[in-house]
């Protein structure tokens, strides 16, 4: 099968999230399947540009039209990736390579990534790459699926077009003007685009597609509720017969105790205790808490925004110390107002918190394996890979039972049996609390149930082979329409 997959962002090009991690793992879960011929489109951003670990040469050139406009494209192909992944970078200075700092954000964005999703399409017809399928990402690539019904039919006869919603909050908003002036789309699909006077391109890509997916089940049920789905619940519960949701996978080949590089010591699900009492030892001290073995330590990583669920974290944080005989370790970076709570959190209570308040992957993988209890209490959570990490570290996890946290982590009993974590179902500080203190008791009072708990973790299969051949499965039945 010839499939075509069109991101924004992907690993370890460039990054902002957990797009760029699934664009790293799919792409290549999809290629080991024999009989696959995988390509990946990617805009030629400047930090890949200048990055000489990548060799490309260039394959085709030509003009993308865009409204009334003419834009340059050149198509560059690498030519050191040997996981069975063709990567083409889409070059155009202007939108792309003369930009600086981070990948979103700059007040041109719809029409960068309009230009992009044109491109794309122009590049497989430039290229002589017809695929059967073409699997686009978010609001970046939306219009993809738009323009390849409305204007590219000729060209892509038989190919169908899954598009997938990583987070559905951010949709793609334009005034209307955008339509007229920067689409050049046949006049018949401005109905498809407009949302309430405005132009909403994710919309527009959920209208189009031959297939809409998301990144867990629980998250493709909860995006008919109003409360989940940012004002296109209408929209997605009328074409609810072309939606599903695929959990997730993490990459386990990175993700691995036995064999990480930034772990003090290397552990497995057969033999893990000794090892992860060593990386914990370790991380105590690196971060300046007090080296206690016996005290339960508690850590997250993450962004800190306010969907995360760290209002509900600083709302218990300080009675939490006072109660219990435990640790608590912060990473992340993100709102000034959560920076500074953690922060004094940790001048506060000097032997029990330590923030660190950057962006460390080495010192990410070290708080997976060192951490005994992992904390994500997000308000909303389309499939998350940090708990899935954690679990894969032996950590166990304790979170808010929505989205795709719901999916991986079923909930354990006061003994740690039958489940991977502890959960709670109301989004509220004092049953989190209390899920919380579920697992502190474990920990405390019955060690063989909390590392039976661990163990299990340890042992699912978090890998990208089951993801992919459910995207595989999908395709087929596509493919049959």
């Amino acid at each position: 099968m010839k499939i075509s997959i069109c991101a924004s962002e992907g690993a370890p090009y460039a990054k902002s999230g957990g797009l760029g991690d699934v664009m790293e793992a799919l792409p290549a879960a999809l290629a080991r399947i024999e009989g696959n011929e995988v390509v990946l489109f990617l805009p030629y951003y400047n930090k890949i540009k200048q990055n000489t670990a990548y060799t490309v040469e260039k394959v085709a050139e030509f003009r993308v039209q865009l409204g009334w406009r003419q834009q340059y494209c050149a198509v560059m192909r690498q030519t050191n990736r040997a996981d069975g992944v063709t990567v083409y970078f889409l070059d155009n200075d202007y939108y792309f390579g003369n930009r600086t700092g981070a990948i979103y954000g700059d007040m041109d964005d719809g029409e960068r990534f309009a230009y992009f999703s044109r491109a794309c399409l122009d590049a497989m017809a430039a290229i002589d790459f017809i695929p059967d399928i073409i699997q686009c990402n978010d609001w970046q690539t939306a219009l993809v699926p738009v323009y390849l019904k409305a204007m590219y039919q000729a060209k892509f006869p038989h190919t169908r077009c899954m598009y997938t919603i990583h987070n559905i909050e951010y949709q793609g908003w334009a005034n209307a003007n955008f339509f007229d002036d920067m689409l050049g789309l046949p006049w018949e699909y401005r109905g498809t685009l407009d949302m309430r006077g405005s132009v909403n391109v994710m919309k527009g890509a959920i209208e189009t597609a031959d297939l809409v997916t998301t990144v867990s089940e629980t998250y493709a049920r909860e995006l008919m509720y109003p409360y989940y789905a940012h004002g296109l619940d209408g929209i997605l519960a009328s074409n609810a017969w072309k939606l599903t949701g695929i959990t997730n996978g993490i990459d386990t080949n990175t993700f691995n105790p036995a064999t990480d590089k930034a772990l003090p010591a290397h552990f497995s699900a057969d033999d893990f205790v000794d090892g992860k009492a060593k990386c914990k030892a370790a991380l105590q001290e690196e971060v300046g808490l007090p080296v206690k073995p016996d005290v339960p330590l508690m850590v997250m990583v993450t962004r800190l925004a306010g969907h995360k669920g760290l209002d509900l974290l600083c709302y218990i944080a300080r009675r939490l110390m006072w109660e219990e005989d435990a640790q608590l370790l912060i990473l992340g970076t993100g709102e000034a107002q959560y920076e500074s709570f953690f922060k004094d959190l940790a001048v506060q209570f000097p032997e029990q918190v330590a923030a660190k308040i950057t962006f460390n992957l080495g010192l990410a993988a070290r708080i997976y394996a060192g951490g005994d209890i992992y904390l994500m209490p997000s308000k909303s959570e389309p499939c998350g890979l940090s708990q899935m990490n954690a679990m894969r570290y032996g950590t166990v996890p304790v979170v808010h039972a929505t989205g795709g946290l719901k999916d991986t982590v079923p909930p354990a009993d006061e003994n740690g049996e039958g489940g991977l974590g502890f959960t709670f179902q109301s989004y509220n500080a004092d049953d989190f609390l209390a899920a919380l203190k579920r697992c502190l008791k474990l920990y405390k009072d019955n060690p063989e149930g909390f590392r039976a708990l661990q163990k299990r973790g340890m042992d699912m299969d978090f890998s990208w082979n089951v993801p992919a051949q459910k995207y595989m499965d999908l395709f087929k039945k596509m493919l049959a329409w």
